[in-house]
């Protein structure tokens, strides 16, 4: 528990807000939610969690029955008589790559008139370089400090994420506003980094980036090894036991996605670019990642014997619909963009994702429009001239492998996009394989 407790204000309560105000409270703060959306305040106040996340029903179900977690409808009702107010709203791409900070100032010039004196208000949404400054002009107050505090949430482990942290980033002009900010992180065995911040919003940018390199590297690398005839797990295992590069984020598969290394990646291109640096490296890191998505729809055409561009009458089996598993995100997933290409060719896609067996929500429902949804995992294989793994999920390791050769018949391809499977295992149930970077 923290020294001293604060009324804290939490303005969205998508993925980052709803965590963010769930596990201050579950801290020890008082903690005020506030959304636009009726509907969503009031599943909240019901106790239904919108999104999928381990462990975040369980805090805010806590959180509410301690009294310490208000959800309400507005932002004004958020800030009221709070001590730090914090922005977790989005910031959607623009068609040139820079975030949009529409919602941001919108959210700052509807608290601006009812924040008390000597509040602080604090970007936690994932922002370019100077909006710190451009919030302070929206709320034309004085008397409150804008303060900003990146997110390092990972989808599906986002309240451990949150509660042991690898480092909290504080960006400030004013020490007392960021050492004030720091306060809510006390009982946090963590490093605290205060700064500038223009520098705390450039960590965030740059820690997506490399992250994202990493992946693009390592399918890069696993392209290099179809090429010529090596092993990528054997090449991962041999780079990634060198304590300088690390095991994490070299997983050869589909590519990166999500609400955040995609948006951000861009992003940072493009900051760079207005600022006169042209970053040829990000720039690459990106183009590797769609070209991996190609490289994917090859894989598939070549197992059916179709050229791309044409495959009409063909049936794709995907295991995984979201961008990785543990989450029910479908934003950018590279699932979502294979099956597209796939579609627009002709094939018919029938798919099962854990997270789409139930009642869809509506932006499910509209990403879904066209794929044969599943009850089962298993069901993917019925006549289906191709199996896809699009997605990690750790019970798709189980499945029964000759129940999907017998279903989809002998001599059918599974392409392994996630390198799930033992390729002996495969092929000894009469299937074909095909992974990234496997032999």
């Amino acid at each position: 528990m923290p020294d001293s407790s604060f009324r804290l204000g939490v303005v969205g309560t998508g993925y980052v807000g709803l965590t963010t105000g769930a596990c201050f409270a579950h801290m020890g703060h008082h903690v005020v939610c506030g959304d636009i959306d009726q509907r969503k305040v009031d599943l909240l106040n019901a106790g239904h969690i919108p999104i999928v996340e381990e462990g975040l029903e369980q805090v805010v179900t806590d959180a509410r029955g301690l009294g310490r977690l208000e959800f309400v409808l507005g932002a004004e009702a958020a800030a009221v008589d709070a001590d730090i107010v914090f922005l977790c709203v989005p910031t959607p791409q623009g068609e040139d790559g820079s975030a949009d900070l529409s919602y941001i100032e919108a959210a700052a010039g509807q608290i601006a008139p009812v924040l008390k004196p000597g509040a602080v208000v604090v970007n936690k949404s994932t922002v370019p370089v100077g909006s710190t400054i451009a919030v302070e002009q929206v709320l034309q107050r004085s008397d409150v400090f804008v303060v900003s505090n990146p997110e390092f949430l990972r989808e599906g482990t986002a309240v451990s994420d949150f509660l042991l942290p690898d480092r909290v980033v504080i960006g400030s002009g004013d020490r007392g506003a960021a050492e004030k900010v720091a306060g809510l992180y006390d009982g946090i065995d963590t490093p605290i980094i205060i700064t500038d911040p223009s520098s705390a919003e450039t960590i965030k940018y740059a820690a997506n980036g490399f992250l994202a390199m990493k992946i693009s590297f390592v399918n890069a690398v696993a392209a290099m090894c179809e090429a010529v005839g090596a092993d990528v797990a054997a090449v991962v295992d041999g780079i990634g036991s060198d304590k300088r590069i690390g095991r994490q984020f070299l997983n050869p598969g589909p590519g990166w996605g999500g609400s955040c290394f995609p948006k951000d990646s861009r992003a940072l291109v493009k900051i760079a670019e207005d600022h006169g640096y042209n970053f040829s490296m990000m720039r690459g890191v990106v183009e590797v990642n769609d070209e991996q998505r190609v490289r994917m729809v090859d894989k598939v055409s070549r197992a059916v014997g179709r050229h791309h561009s044409n495959l009409e009458g063909v049936t794709v089996g995907a295991m995984g619909l979201t961008f990785k598993a543990g989450t029910d995100d479908l934003r950018e997933s590279p699932a979502m963009a294979i099956i597209a290409e796939l579609r627009q060719a002709g094939a018919r896609v029938r798919a099962f994702d854990p997270t789409t067996c139930g009642e869809l929500s509506p932006h499910q429902a509209v990403a879904l429009d066209g794929i044969e949804l599943c009850s089962t995992l298993i069901e993917v294989a019925d006549g289906a001239d191709v199996v896809c793994v699009f997605t990690e999920w750790p019970e798709f390791a189980k499945v029964d492998l000759e129940d999907v050769a017998e279903r989809a018949g002998a001599g059918t391809t599974l392409v392994d996009m996630r390198n799930m499977f033992d390729p002996w295992n495969v092929k000894r149930v009469g299937l074909g394989y095909d992974g990234v970077g496997r032999r």
